[in-house]
């Protein structure tokens, strides 16, 4: 529309002022072209602070998802300031950006008054006469021009974003894609061959000097189990990336034949409830659901939950625990009845009895008949493989069958003894119950099991296991069901949103949020200013020229155009002053806005961010806060500029004619009655596209971190469906915005018009010389506005309170419950605490929210100092739970925790989580690099730093890198296996040194050799200090100096477990034989049954082998079945002591 409107206002200039009008098209031309270089530099602007508003974006999403580790490491401080730095950053850009806006306005706002004054300068200088009819005349259509020219900066600033916005877009469009031809997918029943590799070579980096993997030849037959193993950072995951198509091919050919389902190592879970995740798109099978919640082991845990399997799933599944988020991962593949199931070690999550169920039920039951490939680090598991693969450094060493791999020797061979030497920890527990089985009656079953089935050997367990529940266990769960019938609430709610008109209150919040508000009468002011000199100079042109040609002019041309001129240019003085006002006032604003909210988030308990889902959050920090940034403040000035302007309009019109005044207030109550009408409309609409918002940008972040997944199991339609439908919510109410704001243009046109009339019908009826035909002319002129600065008036307060709702949203996450103090400065611990590391548990009762049960049961024992304490239980028995209200994530309903004789109640939190360490059981990595993830305070050295990685087995994998400590980790660590993830969490507590230190499953996502070696790093490097032990795996406890066995929130058993192991009724032992027959793989003999043994045995029954101890001394010796069935030892003499006899 500009074109044709200084087209149309160049012809009527012409027809006014003559030749004067090439003038104004000249100075028309040069006003435009001015702003050239400055939207070019705006642009460049734009897209730093696009690009810097990204990194912080990234940073602050890796913050959220990580929160819990930033908390429990107490880094949540040096985590919120790097996110301030980079704030800072973006902030640069914004002040540049506004400014340069403000200058544009500035230029676009002064180029009428440049304009008219190049106009009527050269008339005068031609000798052209004026009169205040063509004056006037000329100054409507100014008026008529100006308002395009006005809005010119918001289409230029528009223009800058758009043109970046596509710019990024079309560089991501261009970035490289998986490749086509990664697999080769062949339909179901057209081959027998399930997957098969031809001379693969893979690279996550195409342009790194080596590949991931290099010579791979695989070939799997339908319906075969093949087992993936090897050590931390082999190259296992890697593998099935391979066959998924996730990681570049450099060359050779990937064949698969069926449908794939994929369990991720790193459980991924979607928001929702738990029977969508387990669907995953799929209609419901009633009987096919059941018997795969029975095969994952899931009915005991939906069981506990309040709203079974409709239980909502807070943000990646936080309110589940580990092993429940991949079971629900497991019953999500089972469900999907695929031909081909590749699972990334799914039992690492999983205690070993729940996981040797999961084996029994999972592969060998369900999947019985489908195509497995299993990576595993649990060796009690190979044996039933028809196929295991060894991997070494991205190659495949070995490949085999289980007795054949052993005979072989080698890297397998080592990982086995790795395992057994493990397993060879329990000899004492066995001697212990042997102790114990001579004060037993000779029929005693605790150990003596029946030859049977491995199958039925386990059910028989479990059985004894539920037969054996406590009175008090069964109240409990009868307690969880009652609470299951009662209407309990959600974890995640729906997203709140205010209802009604904004209140002052936020307008007054953001008004003061800059130098207390000092800026806004200032603004208010220079508008003032800006509009009086513009009246000025305009009745200046209308009264110092003549009325009529003949007549005489009031002065001289040239006192008539310098007072013009001072008029006019003062008058764009003022807008100058208006918008770097404007611009300053919104930067620290939205500066000071930002940094509350920030600080209020991290301040936010861990219940918050539970049910949260982080979606709403980013929206938050990123869309509303870049409406703080660069929309609100122009839209507050805009409002005031279109009010006064409005004013002046009305002012001048009832200073000729009185009159108006008698429609001027019916008409102002009419526009405020349509206001009203509109906005109460408008603003809930505007409020539920806020709300729409963050859904698409939470599965938006969903899909990337589970595109994996998504690919695997060929869901990739189905999302996008999805986003699409989503992305459809949101754009039904925005269509409705805007079809909202047309209603009210349209009525406030026809009012505005209606007035104008009304206005010229008056003037013409006047009779002749009632009153001054030129003020009359200056009435008309600023009435020919009054239209579309009325309806600019209303639809600017409307637009406004329409932004204004960000500044709502922006002020409710200001105002979240904040966590205990981090330091209470009349409460803060000696520097040395803890000393001893005794911890005092009394009577702790635990819930998550006040609305859900209590999970924790009065919960009474003592950690000595410097002891090794182990935690043991089942699955959903309150173990990490534990450890939350340890580290105060969550706070106590009930008891108290005392930590050498401070009740950590009393003290910080920062105070407390520093002074403890911890390994978490979901390793995390922040992008960045090796140094930062290890010491993010900066507090050691590098040779610290480096002694930490030779201590956690990392420091020669580390040195291999180019960069070596400042080696990058990309963003959720993905460069690094899980394994070698967990290895550095282990750097971080040996960086530490932290008298209390937390294991929660620290060890599940390694082989057993490492396993073995972390295990004995912790014994050395903290064998002074409190080492309490979340563990699946009975090594990993056994020789703990206290067990504490849980059961359902409540103390089952706590003492050592040499005396666990002798206890009636025994949780332990029956919890730790099922734990080693689990992880033996076998069925486990009583040991003091030896009739069918000879000193030294020669032999063993058919397909048995035997453990066995030998007169050498040597504790550590395992004597495998071999073809000749002989036993031998490695000090080849001596007497074998049988210990106790296993069936393979």
């Amino acid at each position: 529309m500009l074109p044709l409107q200084i087209i149309l206002a160049l012809a009527i200039l012409y027809k006014n002022v003559g030749i004067a009008s090439v003038a104004t098209l000249i100075a028309t031309i040069i006003s435009i072209v001015a702003t050239i270089p400055l939207a070019r530099i705006q642009e460049d602007y734009q897209d730093k602070l696009m690009t810097a508003k990204d990194d912080r974006m990234r940073k602050t999403s890796e913050c959220l998802r990580n929160m819990r580790i930033l908390k429990l490491q107490a880094w949540e401080d040096r985590y919120r300031l790097i996110l301030e730095e980079m704030r800072g950053v973006e902030f640069k850009y914004l002040r540049k950006a506004l400014y340069s806006q403000a200058f544009i306005t500035f230029i676009f706002w002064s180029s009428p008054i440049f304009v008219s004054a190049v106009t009527f300068g050269t008339c005068i200088m031609l000798g052209g006469h004026l009169t205040a009819g063509s004056v006037l005349s000329a100054l409507a259509t100014f008026r008529i021009l100006q308002e395009p020219l006005r809005n010119f900066p918001d289409l230029v600033s528009m223009m800058a974003q758009t043109k970046v916005s596509l710019d990024r877009i079309t560089g991501f469009l261009h970035e490289e894609e998986l490749q086509e031809d990664a697999t080769i997918a062949l339909p179901r029943g057209i081959s027998s061959v399930a997957i098969e590799i031809k001379d693969g070579e893979f690279s996550w980096d195409p342009s790194a000097p080596s590949p991931t993997l290099s010579s791979i030849q695989f070939r799997v037959e339908k319906g075969m189990r093949v087992a993936v193993c090897g050590v931390v950072g082999s190259g296992k995951s890697s593998f099935l990336s391979s066959i998924l198509g996730e990681i570049p091919k450099i060359s050779g050919e990937v064949r698969i034949c069926g449908s794939a389902a994929y369990v991720s190592q790193s459980a991924w879970i979607q928001s929702g409830n738990i029977e969508e995740n387990i669907l995953f798109g799929s209609p419901m099978d009633k009987a096919k659901y059941k018997s795969v919640i029975h095969a994952c082991s899931l009915k005991k845990d939906l069981e506990l939950f309040s709203h079974g399997d409709q239980t909502i799933i807070g943000d990646r599944g936080i309110n589940l625990s580990g092993g429940q988020k991949q079971r629900v991962q497991l019953a999500r593949a089972l469900y999907h009845d695929a031909d081909i199931y590749l699972l990334d070690d799914p039992f690492s999550a999983v205690d070993a009895h729940t996981g040797s169920e999961l084996f029994k039920e999972y592969i060998m039951t369900a999947l019985a008949t489908k195509t497995v490939v299993f990576v595993t680090h649990q060796v009690e598991f190979l044996p039933a493989a028809d196929l295991i693969l060894v991997l070494k450094e991205g190659r495949i060493i070995q490949s085999g069958k289980y007795d054949e791999l052993l005979q072989a020797g080698t890297d397998f061979n080592a990982l086995v003894c790795a395992h057994h030497e493990a397993i060879e920890a329990m000899d004492f527990c066995n001697q212990a119950s042997e102790d114990s089985d001579k004060h037993d009656p000779p029929d005693s079953s605790v150990l003596t099991i029946k030859r049977d089935s491995v199958g039925n050997d386990i059910d028989s367990t479990a059985s004894e296991v539920q037969q054996g529940a406590s009175t008090s266990d069964q109240k409990a769960i009868k307690e969880k069901k009652k609470a299951k019938r009662s209407r309990r609430k959600q974890l995640v709610q729906e997203e709140e949103r205010e209802r009604g008109r904004v209140g002052w209150k936020v307008y007054w919040s953001y008004m003061t949020a800059a130098y207390k508000g000092l800026l806004i009468p200032c603004i208010i002011l220079a508008q003032t200013l800006f509009q009086l000199l513009q009246i000025a100079s305009s009745w200046w042109m209308a009264w110092a020229n003549p009325q009529t040609t003949g007549e005489k002019p009031r002065t001289n041309s040239m006192v008539l155009l310098v007072v013009y001129m001072v008029l006019a240019f003062g008058s764009s003085w003022f807008i100058f002053v208006r918008a770097v006002l404007v611009a300053t006032f919104g930067l620290a604003a939205a500066q000071k806005l930002f940094m509350k909210m920030l600080r209020t988030v991290f301040r936010a308990p861990m219940s918050f961010f539970d049910s949260t889902p982080a979606g709403r959050i980013l929206n938050r920090v990123s869309i509303d806060q870049s409406v703080v940034d660069l929309d609100i403040p122009f839209r507050l000035g805009g409002f005031a500029s279109t009010t006064i302007q409005l004013l002046g309009i009305v002012g001048v019109m009832t200073q000729v004619t009185w009159q108006i005044l008698l429609l001027v207030v019916p008409m102002a109550i009419a526009c405020l009655w349509m206001q009203k009408y509109y906005m109460a409309s408008s603003r809930e609409l505007v409020r539920i596209v806020s709300i729409q918002k963050s859904p698409v940008i939470h599965l938006f972040a969903e899909s990337i971190a589970g595109a994996a997944t998504i690919r695997g199991f060929g869901q990739e339609k189905r999302f996008m469906k999805r986003n699409l439908y989503l992305l459809d919510c949101f754009a039904r109410p925005f269509f409705c915005s805007l079809a909202a704001i047309e209603w009210l243009c349209l009525r406030m046109e026809l009012l505005s018009t209606f007035v104008f009339a009304f206005c010229m019908i008056l003037l013409v009826s006047f009779p002749h010389g009632t009153i001054d035909p030129s003020m009359a002319g200056l009435a008309v002129t600023y009435g020919l506005n009054l239209n579309a600065r009325l309806s600019r008036w209303i639809l600017s307060f409307c637009k406004l309170e329409n932004k204004i709702i960000s500044i709502e949203r922006i002020h409710q996450y200001c105002e979240i419950p904040s966590e205990a103090p981090a330091i209470i400065e009349d409460s803060r611990p000696p520097s040395s605490w803890p000393e001893n590391g005794k911890i005092e548990l009394i009577d702790l009762k635990v819930r998550y929210k006040e609305c859900l049960p209590v999970v924790l049961h009065g919960v009474s024992c003592t950690f000595p100092g410097g002891k090794k304490i182990g935690i043991v239980g089942r699955t959903g028995s309150g173990k990490s739970t534990l450890i939350q209200a340890l580290f105060r994530l969550i706070e106590p309903a009930g008891g108290r925790i005392i930590i050498d004789s401070i009740d950590i109640a009393t003290i910080g939190l920062h105070d407390l989580r520093s002074r403890l360490s911890i390994i978490p059981q979901d390793p995390t990595l922040f992008e960045g690099t090796i140094r930062g993830n290890l010491d993010p305070l900066e507090e050691h050295s590098d040779q610290e730093i480096w002694q930490a990685l030779d201590k956690s087995q990392l420091g020669e994998i580390v040195r291999q890198k180019e960069h070596k400590l400042d080696t990058p980790v990309l963003e959720n660590g993905d460069n690094w296996s899980v394994g070698q993830r967990q290895l550095v969490s282990l750097g971080r507590a040996l960086l530490k040194q932290a008298r209390i230190l937390v294991l929660d499953e620290a060890t599940a996502s390694v082989d057993s050799a490492t396993d073995n070696l972390i295990q004995k790093i912790i014994r050395t490097e903290f064998q002074n200090c409190t080492v309490c032990t979340i563990a699946h795996r009975i090594p990993t406890v056994i020789d703990s100096d206290l067990v504490l066995v849980l059961s359902d929130g409540r103390v089952a058993e706590f003492d050592t477990p040499s005396r666990l192991l002798e206890t009636s009724p025994p949780c332990f032992l029956s919890w730790s034989q099922n734990t080693h027959q689990d992880q033996m793989g076998f069925q486990i003999f009583n040991p003091n049954d030896t009739t069918k043994f000879k000193n030294p045995p020669s032999s063993f029954p058919e397909n048995e082998t035997g453990k066995a101890r030998c007169s050498c001394g040597d504790a550590r010796l395992l004597v495998m079945h071999s073809e000749d069935q002989k036993t031998s030892c490695r000090c080849n003499g001596g007497r074998l002591q049988p210990v106790h006899r296993i069936r393979l």
